[in-house]
C-alpha cells in the first residue's frame, strides 16, 4: 500500500484511546497477513482456522471486554472500535468474531451462580467463553417450568462462534400463566447439551461459524441458568457495580451502544482494507480497455480512490465520534436518552452502508480481476453485504423509528434502539 494513503484513512488519535487499546490494535495489525492468508480456508470450513483462533486468543481479543478480575482488559468503546476495525482490515469473519465477544460480556448480567460457573469452567479456554443465539428473536426455543429448573428444547439460529465456544445462551418462550414472568427468557446451556447444525452455507461472513443450535428432546436447565428477559436491561445496568475496568463503568445502555459501535466498526475496517488492496492492485494491473500502462494511471481509478477515501473518512469520523461520546459520558456519569440512542443507532447503520458503498465502488473500478476467490476485495464485498443486512443495523427500520419521533408518533419499545422488546405491546397506527 502506498505510504501516502495510510495516514489519511486511519483514525485520528483520541483521548479515550488507551495504551492497552493501542497495544492490542497494533498486535492485530501485525496479524493481518496471517489472518488474510487464512480467510479463504476459514470460509471453506465455515469457522476461523485453528491458527487464527489461537492468534486472536493469544493477542487478547477474547479478553478485551472481560473484567479485570477475570484477567481481562475491560476496554472502553473507542478502544474496541479501534481493535475491531483493525481486524476488519484483515478479514470480516475475524472482526465479527471479536464483535460477538463484545456483546457476550453481557452474560455477566445473568444469575451470579451461572456467571461463576462459567468463569471457573473457561479458565485456559481458547476462544470465546459463550455464544448467544436467538435471544431477542421472533422465533425462539421452548421452556416449561419444572422442579428446580426448566425443561428446554428448540432450535436457535445465528449462533456466531458456536464451534469455538464452551457455553451457549439462547432465548426461550414459556407460559407466564404457569410459571409467572413475562413469557420470554434466556437459558444457558453447556456444550454437551446442544447440537450444532451444519447449516451455515452463506454468501459472506462464512468463517464466523454462525450455525444454528438445536435441542430435540427436553433437557433440564437449573433455575440459576435462567433469566426472565424483563430482568435483563436493569441487570446490565447493575453489573458495573461488581467489576473493574472502563467497560464496567458503562451503563446498561452504553454497553448496548458499544455493541452497535463494534458491529459497524467491522465495515469501517473492511473498507480500509479494500482501499489498501485496491491501491496495491491498481499499481500492478493493466487496464482491460484504455491504453494506460496501469490502472493507477486512469483518471477514473484516481477519482474512485479519492471518493472511497472520503467515504471512509466520513464514516470513520461518525463511528469514532460516537465511541468517544460513550466513553466521555461514562466518565462523567451521564446517560443517553431514548431519542439520542435511536438517532445514534441510525447514524451508525448509515455509516456502515457508506463503507459498503466504498467497497463496492473500489471493486467495480478495478473490475473482473477482483472476482477471483484469492482476491480479498471480493470477500470484503460479500462480507460487507452480510453485515449491513443484519437486522439490528438495517437503515430503513431504524429510519422509521426515528421518523416516528420526528413526526410526533410514539416510537416502538426497543432494547438497544434496534431490537424489539418482546412481550411488550407496541403502539398502533390510527388506521389500526
Amino acid at each position: 500500500m502506498p505510504e501516502s494513503l495510510a495516514p489519511e484513512v486511519r483514525a485520528v488519535e483520541s483521548t479515550w484511546l488507551t495504551d492497552a487499546g493501542r497495544q492490542l490494535r497494533e498486535r492485530i495489525r501485525d496479524l493481518v497477513p496471517l489472518i488474510r492468508s487464512q480467510a479463504r480456508e476459514g470460509e471453506r470450513i465455515a469457522a476461523l482456522t485453528p491458527e487464527v483462533l489461537q492468534a486472536l486468543d493469544e493477542a487478547g481479543v477474547y479478553r478485551m471486554t472481560m473484567p479485570v478480575e477475570w484477567g481481562g482488559s475491560a476496554l472502553g468503546a473507542r478502544d474496541i472500535v479501534e481493535v475491531v476495525a483493525a481486524l476488519g482490515e484483515a478479514d470480516g469473519s475475524a472482526a465479527w468474531s471479536a464483535f460477538v465477544g463484545v456483546g457476550l460480556r453481557n452474560f455477566l448480567a445473568l444469575q451470579p451462580g451461572v456467571v461463576e460457573e462459567i468463569r471457573k469452567d473457561v479458565e485456559g479456554w481458547v476462544g470465546p467463553a459463550l455464544v448467544a443465539a436467538s435471544v431477542f428473536a421472533t422465533t425462539v426455543g421452548n421452556a416449561r417450568k419444572a422442579d428446580g429448573g426448566w425443561l428446554v428444547n428448540g432450535r436457535w439460529a445465528f449462533g456466531s462462534g458456536c464451534r469455538h465456544a464452551r457455553w451457549a445462551m439462547v432465548g426461550v418462550a414459556f407460559d407466564p400463566g404457569q410459571a409467572g414472568g413475562s413469557g420470554r427468557g434466556v437459558v444457558v446451556l453447556e456444550r454437551e447439551q446442544f447440537e450444532i447444525l451444519d447449516d451455515w452455507h452463506v454468501m459472506g461472513l462464512s468463517g464466523t461459524s454462525s450455525n444454528s443450535l438445536r435441542v430435540v428432546e427436553d433437557i433440564f436447565v437449573p433455575d440459576h441458568r435462567f433469566l426472565d428477559l424483563v430482568e435483563f436491561p436493569p441487570r446490565l445496568d447493575r453489573i458495573r457495580r461488581h467489576y473493574s475496568g472502563a467497560a464496567f463503568r458503562q451503563s446498561g445502555r452504553a454497553l448496548l451502544m458499544t455493541v452497535a459501535l463494534s458491529s459497524t466498526a467491522i465495515t469501517l475496517g473492511m473498507a480500509r482494507g479494500a482501499l489498501s488492496c485496491f491501491a496495491e492492485q491498481a499499481i500492478r494491473r493493466k487496464p482491460f480497455t484504455l491504453p494506460y500502462p496501469g490502472v493507477a494511471e486512469m483518471a477514473s481509478a484516481q477519482v474512485a480512490a479519492g471518493r472511497a477515501q472520503a467515504m471512509i473518512v466520513l464514516a470513520g469520523s461518525t463511528i469514532e465520534r460516537y465511541a468517544d461520546q460513550v466513553d466521555a459520558r461514562t466518565d462523567a456519569g451521564l446517560e443517553f436518552g431514548d431519542d439520542e440512542e435511536s438517532e445514534i443507532s441510525l447514524a451508525l447503520a448509515y455509516a456502515a452502508n457508506v463503507c459498503e458503498d466504498a467497497i463496492n465502488l473500489l471493486q467495480k473500478t478495478l473490475g473482473s480481476s477482483t472476482v477471483a476467490l484469492s482476491n480479498p476485495i471480493q470477500r470484503f464485498v460479500r462480507d460487507a453485504r452480510v453485515v449491513t443486512s443484519h437486522g439490528a443495523i438495517r437503515v430503513d427500520p431504524l429510519a422509521e423509528q426515528n421518523g416516528r419521533r420526528l413526526l410526533g408518533l410514539k416510537p416502538f419499545p426497543m432494547v438497544g434502539a434496534a431490537v424489539p422488546q418482546r412481550g411488550v405491546n407496541v403502539p398502533r397506527s390510527p388506521q389500526g
